[in-house]
């Protein structure tokens, strides 16, 4: 065997992505959901509760529910600060419905002992779209995916209201009262939807957020 055969397959291996360790915010919400999405797209998925394993994870995944119990949780389970740093950092983060409202930088509509992350330059209004009875679903132009449009489920949905000048506006509502209205965003490797892709079986944000994670 000579040293060409040896050194190609150590080549090959260093070219080959691992399979990233994304962690899901399981505080509440739909945790379940995230997981299942995040195997399906060849990722280890783990619940993260505690800094130690925030600390130990790629990318985090921060799911839809209700933000302001979310952000009191992060408080109790002493996570706030440690996210904000890995946050800053570089951590590649997603965040849907109230993930996007904890990302933002400015909340609207919210309580004031809300807290939020910062992770991406945006203002969002929270449950923009109306009540849990006015949740519906819609079919999105969404930019950097392809073979057809996303089919979006707003459940108690937010809005961006604003965005920064290095903030990527990757889909908005396209016809009907809502037209235009901003739900899907990206700065750098933080992305956020207002809507649930985790629901629907189409697996394709999720890849594109493994994706951010392994070129991280």
């Amino acid at each position: 065997m000579n040293a060409s055969s040896v050194a190609a397959p150590a080549a090959e291996a260093r070219q080959t992505p691992s399979r990233p360790t994304i962690g899901v915010l399981a505080l509440q919400g739909d945790v379940r959901e995230h997981i299942a999405a995040l195997e399906k797209c060849g990722a280890e998925p783990v619940l993260v509760r505690r800094a130690s394993e925030l600390a130990a994870v790629d990318g985090l995944v921060l799911p839809g529910g209700e933000s302001t119990a979310i952000s009191k949780l992060l408080e109790a389970f002493e996570l706030l600060e440690p996210l904000r740093a890995r946050l800053r950092d570089g951590m590649p983060a997603f965040g849907s419905c109230a993930g996007m409202i904890l990302l933002a930088s400015e909340v609207l509509d919210t309580r004031p002992d809300a807290k939020h992350l910062s992770g991406i330059d945006m203002t969002v209004r929270r449950n923009a779209f109306g009540r849990q009875v006015d949740s519906f679903e819609t079919d999105l132009d969404f930019a950097g995916l392809t073979d057809g449009p996303v089919r979006a489920v707003f459940i108690r949905a937010p809005w961006v209201e604003r965005v920064g000048a290095e903030v990527e506006v990757l889909a908005t509502v396209p016809s009907g009262p809502f037209a235009g209205r901003v739900v899907a965003v990206r700065q750098g490797k933080v992305l956020a939807t207002s809507f649930h892709p985790e629901v629907t079986g189409d697996l394709r944000v999720h890849r594109m957020f493994v994706d951010l994670v392994l070129a991280a």
